[in-house]
């Protein structure tokens, strides 16, 4: 059996709505970047492949209760990259409100900071109230009568043609753009830095990028879902595309329908025999309670189903974590099937992605003036 691919998504106190509560909780220092500097840190100490943060346009909840606010993720990532030397680095950026152009040079910045570990969670916004953040477009609310399904798929037909501009606008210098040449005064070589001139229904856009081309030449691109418009979403525009099944049978059906060269399960994981909260938390992915052991059996029997990957998502932080880190890894280790040192420079190396030749680099007549 080949090495699994492991992930974890990062998001606030976890993903357990009452986690913020726990004895080992830090709820004080959510919004500091000693915080999430010693999540991604332990993280890169069991060796993992990236980590996810989550974020939104709107607040989690409702729920006085449970915690409300999130720093901006990108920015995030960019503090902990410097920080951190192998373990790549997913946050998450909403297209639906923003702009591609802006979106592509704060990735690409995060491409070069972190030396090629970047990468990119693709996330809508379908809901009113944050189109209301913005008041430049409106978004109905979702009732009975609503044609959901055609508004979603309008939702992610926008961002596919998001995503290919973000794509382009990496690709819009060429690697060898930047001659920076003291002698003869060049930078760089204007005819290597291409207009991308695309046209499509939601965006037209210029370009060329004000940043050269990333390290990894395009940043992994990740996005989750749940059915069949997402996964027709992810073949087109995804990299990696996280799927929840509830058992190995539906691993199996997921990975068979969805053409995506990285299939990650989600699962919320609670390393502890019983827990009132594993039974109790609903949650879009599988929830999982038990021991380290009992995970790696889980985990590899989906695998043998055509998962290629989990990310798994800390049900309380810090402590879930490191039951994955300091637990799952060293079983997933004993059975020789999870890496005991980093072995590769960039994320994309790592998930066994090529870095991908610049879609411009031949095409002629298309020099910035």
């Amino acid at each position: 059996m080949t090495n699994l691919h492991l992930a974890v998504a990062l998001d606030g106190a976890g993903w357990d709505p009452a986690a913020w509560r726990a004895p080992e909780a830090r709820p004080a220092e959510l919004f500091t970047a000693r915080y999430w500097t010693q999540l991604v840190a332990e993280a890169e100490a069991g060796k993992l492949d990236f980590v996810t943060i989550e974020d939104g346009l709107g607040v989690q909840t409702d729920d006085p209760g449970q915690v409300q606010g999130r720093l901006d993720a990108v920015l995030i990532a960019s503090r902990v990259a410097p920080l951190t030397h192998h373990i790549g680095l997913v946050p998450t950026a909403t297209v639906t409100h923003t702009e591609p152009f802006h979106i592509s040079k704060a990735i690409a910045t995060l491409d070069y900071v972190s030396r090629g570990r970047a990468g990119w969670r693709v996330q809508l916004s379908a809901r009113a109230h944050e189109a209301q953040h913005f008041g430049r477009r409106e978004i109905p609310e979702i009732n009975p009568a609503f044609p959901v399904r055609e508004h979603v798929r309008e939702l992610y037909d926008e961002a596919a043609d998001y995503v290919e501009v973000v794509r382009r606008l990496w690709d819009s210098w060429e690697d060898d753009a930047e001659i920076r040449d003291a002698a003869t005064g060049r930078f760089i070589d204007r005819d290597k830095v291409h207009y991308i001139n695309f046209e499509g229904r939601f965006f037209t856009v210029k370009g060329p990028s004000i940043t050269p081309r990333p390290p990894q030449g395009q940043p992994v691109v990740t996005a989750l879902a749940h059915n069949e418009i997402p996964y027709r979403f992810a073949e087109k525009a995804a990299d990696v595309v996280y799927v929840t099944p509830v058992d190995a049978a539906d691993a199996h059906e997921i990975a068979s329908q969805v053409r995506v060269r990285h299939v990650f399960a989600d699962l919320v994981v609670f390393l502890e025999p019983t827990s009132t909260a594993a039974r109790q938390l609903p949650s879009d992915a599988h929830v999982f309670a038990g021991t380290p052991a009992q995970l790696a059996d889980l985990l590899l029997e989906w695998q043998a189903a055509g998962i290629s990957g989990f990310r798994l998502r800390p049900g309380r932080l810090p402590d879930d974590l490191r039951g994955i880190t300091r637990g799952l890894v060293p079983e997933l280790q004993s059975r020789g099937v999870f890496r005991h040192e980093y072995q590769e420079d960039t994320l994309r190396a790592r998930l066994g992605l090529e870095r991908p030749a610049n879609r411009y680099a031949a095409v002629e007549g298309a020099r910035v003036a």
